[in-house]
């Protein structure tokens, strides 16, 4: 039997986790690092398992949401995991090539190179927003790095979970790939296992919890978190080409980024102008958000709470809610295009992590001003600045940390796979995508060869004449 199918109740995907972990530690031992060739297969089978069945994930992923383009999973899923598969081909004999490195004078003559080994087991615990993409891209280059590999897919989107274990399973021997299928608990057990490295994409709390159950086994972690991504629009940059810009980034996937855009800092001047600005692109790509295909819904009726209660609860602490309204829209678990002006800071929307098509947008007196606000948050995964000024382009970029940044534009640092991709600080440790992907899941072993000329073994206990003047040489008197 498959371990792929593992049953949903904790205890019982518990025990599968566990199995898995030994059959998958076992194969390490037993049959060591797999060759290129069985790399390049095991990424040449992933791209045409998704080619093949891209049409039915598509339809699982919608069927999760209750609603999302399949043009968007194509270019929100499909696209990044097939480049991701591409990319790692092309240069995945390049990458496994030893690195040479240079010998300090008083140890010649001799050579040094880097060898990129297989880690082991890696875990990857996925989230809901992409179960594709966040899924299979850490699988692409946990495979391309040579390790067994064991992924645990968010409850939130059974539909799309079940799916991929199936097909999984007949790619990829269990010892290999395997899926364990469970809830919360499942997940908990899943990040105390004593993986060679354990990957996580969700929220910060979560992630401190993974990263405290696997310091038990001192796994090291990728966590790539989430925060409040921000976004200025200086004075210089057209108005309502930022708009639709950041629209686009913050309307995709129904808002539901890790790296879409949390909130605006706009001149004092042209907050009204970007607000209205943004609500009429807003309405341009979605003329109606109920029965509108084109317009992802929530993922759950809990996540779809969360974010009206956001709503009113900035309403009721003073805030002015500008809103493309549709009363159709809540039955679909949708929440239409929303703009906030004058939040306090103490309200929901700008404590938290929106993850939804809410916008709050506030004034800034100067660009240092802008600095300060952004400064005052804990570092985000994603900074966007809007502005053809190279000066003041600088000078948001020298005065901020983030995880990544696009400038003129949102999310698509995130899409490149020659970028390194991940947080830092609350927004996540540890960055992955492309050949810092395959190095972030490699042991970097350091291998010395002693040449047979190599004589540093005459300088050795008793010291003499010999060993004073070597000293003198390289240490001075």
């Amino acid at each position: 039997m498959s371990a792929l199918m593992s049953l949903d109740p904790a205890p019982e995907g518990q025990n599968a986790a566990d199995r898995i972990f030994a059959l998958q530690r076992a194969a390490v031992r037993q049959q060591g690092a797999p060759t290129y060739q069985e790399r390049m297969a095991a990424l040449d089978a992933l791209l045409g398992m998704v080619k093949q069945h891209r049409h039915e994930l598509a339809a699982s992923i919608c069927a999760d949401f209750g609603n999302r383009s399949s043009d968007e999973t194509d270019f929100g899923e499909i696209m990044p995991v097939l480049n991701s598969i591409k990319h790692a081909r092309k240069h995945l004999k390049g990458w496994m090539k030893p690195v040479r490195r240079s010998v300090g004078m008083a140890f010649r003559p001799a050579s040094a190179r880097i060898v990129y080994q297989p880690l082991g087991v890696v875990g990857v615990l996925a989230p809901w927003n992409y179960p594709l993409t966040l899924t299979l891209v850490p699988l692409v280059e946990a495979l391309a790095a040579g390790n067994r590999v064991m992924l645990k897919p968010s409850e939130l989107t059974p539909s799309t979970s079940k799916l991929l274990a199936t097909l999984l399973s007949k790619i990829f021997p269990e010892d290999r790939v395997a899926i364990v299928l469970g809830g919360p608990d499942v997940a908990g057990h899943f990040s105390s296992l004593p993986f060679d490295h354990l990957f996580f994409t969700g929220s910060t709390s979560v992630g401190r919890s993974v990263m405290t159950a696997a310091s038990l086994n001192l796994t090291p972690v990728t966590l790539e978190l989430g925060g409040k991504s921000p976004v200025v629009v200086c004075a210089d940059y057209p108005l309502t080409k930022a708009a639709r810009l950041i629209a686009i980034g913050k309307l995709f996937n129904g808002g539901q980024s890790c790296v879409a855009p949390d909130y605006v800092l706009a001149p004092e001047s042209q907050v009204e102008a970007f607000a209205k600005a943004f609500l009429e692109v807003s309405a341009e790509m979605y003329p109606s958000v109920a029965g509108n295909a084109d317009y992802t819904s929530i993922v759950s009726d809990r996540h779809h709470r969360r974010l009206t209660d956001m709503i009113e609860d900035a309403r009721s602490a003073g805030a002015r809610v500008l809103q493309q309204g549709d009363p159709r829209a809540a039955s679909q678990r949708k929440v239409p295009p929303t703009v906030l002006l004058d939040v306090p800071v103490n309200a929901m929307a700008m404590r938290e992590e929106i993850f939804g098509p809410v916008l709050p947008v506030i004034g800034y007196r100067d660009i240092q001003q802008a600095i300060e606000l952004i400064n005052a948050r804990p570092k985000p995964l994603a900074l966007y600045c809007f502005s053809n000024d190279r000066r003041a382009i600088d000078t948001v970029l020298d005065n901020t940390r983030s995880g990544g940044v696009t400038i003129n534009g949102t999310l698509l640092h995130a899409t490149q796979e020659d970028l390194p991709f991940g947080g830092v600080g609350e927004s996540g440790t540890g960055a992955y995508h492309g050949r810092d992907g395959f190095v972030r899941l490699s042991h970097a072993r350091g291998v010395m060869k002693l040449s047979p000329f190599n004589k540093s073994d005459l300088i050795a206990a008793p010291y003499g004449k010999l060993a004073r003047f070597v000293a003198r040489v390289f240490l001075g008197n």
